[in-house]
């Protein structure tokens, strides 16, 4: 009777892998609840402010200022639409600015 490769026993060295491997997880786990935890609310800050510059860049054509890179964003203008909505609320602005689509 032959046993298949799937129904062998793991051998000593794989568990002794296993064991290791859960234990490096476990310090990885407490490196960043020490040392990145305490700043992760800053690091999201300015992660949507430099979104904000630039989708500020990107749709400045929409607020009168003339973008040089607008047949460069051509390609990103689908995602940035996604987003576009979140934008201009968090600048202060109610209704999108005219010239362009309308999402609001």
């Amino acid at each position: 009777m032959s046993v298949k490769p799937s129904e062998e026993a793991p051998s000593p060295l794989r568990r002794v892998w296993e064991a290791l491997r859960g234990r490096f997880r476990s310090a990885r786990e407490i490196y960043e609840g020490m040392y990145i935890a305490p700043y992760r609310a800053e690091i999201h800050r300015e992660y949507l402010r430099q979104r904000d510059l630039f989708l500020l860049a990107g749709f400045s054509d929409l607020l009168g200022v003339p973008n040089p890179t607008q047949f460069y964003l051509l390609e990103l203008y689908p995602e940035l639409i996604e987003s576009f909505h979140e934008w201009h609320l968090r600048m202060g602005m109610e209704t999108a600015p005219e010239g362009g689509f309308r999402c609001c």
